[in-house]
């Protein structure tokens, strides 16, 4: 069996996946410290909401990127 990889699913405005994974990582932590210094860059770009996957399962979220 291979390994599965953590990543983050991004979601619309609609709760709407959006689009395949863009980062794979190999473990929680370091999905979680790429994400402590990407989300703002995230929004800008639209991105509503993100999900941290470890491979099918849903490990939290859906976690919004909205101010305040």
């Amino acid at each position: 069996m291979g390994n599965v990889a953590f990543y983050w699913r991004y979601q619309t405005p609609h709760g709407i996946p959006d689009g395949p994974p863009q980062e794979e990582f190999d473990d929680q932590a370091e999905a979680e410290a790429w994400f402590s210094t990407t989300w703002e860059e995230l929004r800008a770009q639209g991105v509503q909401a993100v999900v941290l996957m470890d491979g099918d399962d849903e490990v939290y979220g859906p976690m919004s990127l909205d101010e305040g």
